[in-house]
């Protein structure tokens, strides 16, 4: 039996720590590409905002495959490391945080969002330290109105592309808050279930002086930390599938 398509929005954005949470944002990026593509499923990037160190302050992007959604819904929360960053003269440990969240990409029949609620504008996309990366205004702010919602994207040099993948991104927001409005409708047992697995604080943690992941929600750790970054996310994903 073919097993279902599922296409995910994942959004991964720098907390604390200065510039080695951004370092940290990028890591799991790439953790979660490797992982993709190991899997077979393909990749886009939707939106990024690149430090000027090669971290990432936030980046956004699309996998779709079979389970996709299934296999990575849990991945949502903060992600906390502790390692010593590269710029440390004293061997200090220094703990940073990430925070992950996974949006199901919604199908166009889901989310009906009238074009009256939309108040869209362009800008100049930039880059690292403020360069242009094109000097025409393709990039695209919408905001939605009802909600207060707010969007960008300037990953692509046409402006009628990124206001389409800016659309996708509202949707999947808009579904994101459907869904937790609904979930609040539901038994506070029931609630306080999916709330702890999927969005709770710290889930994680990376402690590389002791090359081992713990994840707190089910107290459960590995060791061969830089594997598991690497894309060998398996283990992890199994201990959550059961």
């Amino acid at each position: 039996m073919e097993q279902e398509k599922q296409s995910i929005i994942v959004e991964i954005r720098a907390g604390t720590g200065g510039d080695e949470s951004g370092l940290f944002a990028r890591d799991l990026y790439r953790m979660y590409s490797r992982y993709a593509q190991t899997k077979g499923w393909s990749q886009r990037v939707l939106d990024s905002n690149a430090s000027e160190i090669g971290g990432y302050k936030e980046i956004i992007f699309e996998l779709s495959g079979p389970l996709a959604y299934k296999e990575i819904q849990y991945e949502g929360g903060v992600h906390r490391v502790q390692r010593i960053p590269k710029t440390e003269k004293q061997d200090r440990v220094h703990t940073s945080t990430a925070t992950v969240a996974v949006l199901l990409k919604p199908k166009k029949t889901d989310i009906n969002i009238n074009p009256g609620d939309l108040e869209i504008t362009t800008y100049k996309s930039s880059g690292p330290g403020g360069q242009y990366v094109n000097k025409t205004e393709s990039a695209i702010r919408i905001v939605h109105k009802p909600s207060g919602l707010t969007v960008t994207c300037q990953s692509e040099r046409n402006q009628l592309q990124n206001k389409e993948t800016a659309l996708t991104l509202l949707s999947a927001r808009l579904l994101q808050r459907q869904e937790e409005e609904d979930l609040s409708k539901l038994t506070t047992e029931r609630r306080d279930q999916i709330h702890a697995a999927k969005r709770a604080e710290k889930i994680r943690t990376y402690n590389y002086p002791q090359n081992r992941i713990t994840d707190h929600r089910i107290g459960k750790s590995w060791h061969d930390l830089e594997k598991i970054v690497n894309g060998n996310l398996e283990p992890i994903i199994k201990a959550f599938r059961k």
